[in-house]
This record gives C-alpha cells, sequence and structure tokens, in this order.
C-alpha cells in the first residue's frame, strides 16, 4: 500500500494542475487589439462649415461654431489605438462589473458589444488596472486632437467616406434599430480602426473648451487645465446622422454615464 502513495501523491497534484490550466484560461482577459496611428499632420475641425449646418435639423450654425476655426494639427508621436470600443467582455474581465442596461448583458453577443453607461470617471478607473497589469506601456485615453486625427484617417472632409455610406460604416439610428451592435461589424476606417464613428459615444481626455481651437497649440494639442466638463465624440447607434462625423463635438460631466457613451483606450511607449 505505501509503495502506491507516491503515484497517488502524482496523480492528485497532476490532476490539481490540470484543475488550475483551466481555471487560468477560462478567466483569461478577453485581450484587446491595437492599431499603431503614426505620427503627422492633419486639418482639425470642420473646414466646410456650411455642409455641417446643413445637415442641422434647425440649421442653427452656433451649435457647431466649437468646430472651427479649422486648423493644421500636428500629432508628433505614434501612438496605439484599441482596434475597437471596449467591449463588455474586456471590461468585465478586469473590472467585474456589469454598467449599463441589463438587457444588453442578457444577450447571447454580451461580450463584444461596446461597454456603455461609463463615466469618464470609470474609464480612469479601468484604465487604472491596465497601467497596474501591464508595465510594458503606459495607458490613457485620447486627447480629442488624437481621436480626430485617428477617426479622419487622413482624410478632410465632413466624413471620411461619402455620406451615402454612412450606413456602411457606422451603427447610427437610421441601422442600428436604437440598440448597441457588436463592434467591428461595419467596415473600418483606411487605418484599420472599427466604429469610430457610431455605436457607442467615446470619452477623450480632455476638458471641454469652446475656444480650444483658438487657444490650443498646433503641436498634440490638449485641454486638461480648464473646464468643468470632459468631452465626448463620434457618436453613437442612438444618434442621427448629422452628429456621426468626425468634427462634431460633445461634453458633459466627468460623472455622467449614459447608456450611448463608452470608450477606447490609447497606449504609448513609456
Amino acid at each position: 500500500m505505501n509503495a502506491k502513495l507516491p503515484m497517488l501523491r502524482s496523480s492528485r497534484a497532476l490532476s490539481l494542475i490540470c484543475l488550475l490550466a483551466v481555471s487560468v484560461t477560462l478567466h483569461a482577459a478577453m485581450p484587446i487589439d491595437y492599431v499603431t496611428v503614426p505620427a503627422g499632420e492633419f486639418v482639425m475641425g470642420t473646414r466646410d462649415i456650411d455642409a455641417a449646418v446643413f445637415e442641422l435639423p434647425d440649421g442653427n450654425a452656433g451649435l457647431i461654431a466649437d468646430e472651427t476655426p479649422a486648423r493644421v494639427v500636428r500629432i508628433s508621436r505614434p501612438f496605439g489605438l484599441s482596434r475597437t470600443e471596449i467591449t463588455q467582455g474586456q471590461w468585465f474581465d478586469r473590472m467585474q462589473s456589469r454598467p449599463g442596461p441589463e438587457a444588453v448583458w442578457q444577450r447571447p453577443d454580451w461580450r463584444v458589444l461596446p461597454v456603455v453607461s461609463v463615466s469618464w470617471d470609470d474609464t480612469q478607473r479601468f484604465i487604472q488596472r491596465l497601467n497596474q497589469t501591464d508595465s510594458a506601456y503606459h495607458y490613457r485615453l485620447p486627447t480629442e486632437a488624437e481621436w480626430e486625427y485617428a477617426a479622419r484617417a487622413g482624410t478632410s472632409g465632413l466624413r471620411p467616406f461619402p455620406d451615402e455610406q454612412l450606413a456602411d460604416h457606422a451603427w447610427f439610428l437610421g441601422n442600428s434599430g436604437d440598440v448597441p451592435q457588436p463592434v467591428a461589424t461595419r467596415q473600418a476606417n483606411a487605418w484599420g480602426l472599427y466604429d469610430m464613428l457610431g455605436n457607442a459615444w467615446e470619452w477623450v481626455a480632455d476638458r471641454y473648451a469652446e475656444d480650444a481651437y483658438t487657444v490650443l497649440p498646433v503641436i498634440d494639442p490638449v485641454n486638461v487645465q480648464t473646464g468643468d466638463k470632459r468631452v465626448r465624440r463620434g457618436g453613437s447607434y442612438h444618434c442621427e446622422p448629422h452628429l456621426v462625423r468626425p468634427g462634431y463635438r460633445a461634453a458633459d460631466a466627468p460623472d455622467t454615464r449614459y447608456s450611448v457613451l463608452g470608450f477606447r483606450v490609447l497606449r504609448e511607449s513609456h
């Protein structure tokens, strides 16, 4: 009997190792894929403001005056930007919480829906978790300039594609059924980024300033000093077309949570 004990212990140890391996596999965090965005220059803001005003339901140019003056801005360093908006699966695996409407968490495709109902402050907690678990990079929200640069992907028009192709590139009120849709199910932009327009609004790093395009520098501009609100960009599945374009700016208090509001993450070398 004693001769069998080492074999028994070995068998139990092997079983325990297998169970631990399965546990690690089951609880491995859903990865976040990043696209490398090159350094470069672009026209930030809306050059054809008349075309943007024409789309507005009431034609009130004052509502989008903060998109002017359009100017050439330089992004001095390349960066990585998450290929999609952060999904519910990516959020849950790291935060173990389920923000937003219960109905979207009960859908069979819940893991690949954009996480929503997260405040700007919530995004900072998620980003802190990334920085704590991966020292190879520094993680943060993109600035307004970085976000618009990535959304335009080398273009300078009202949208980076013909207006009649909006439904091919973005989930908005006209094609979404007024519910969030799985990420990366519309066409990517020229740099391989999905859902930069539509599906979920995206928080960015900046505080909101109406005159940002007048007072901020033209190299790596960012406003983190003045203003009580934080900027969100891109429009959502609940938006009319006039809100779904790279130049449109909106802002809310940093503790705001909407069922249409999410984010994506930037990573950069130290």
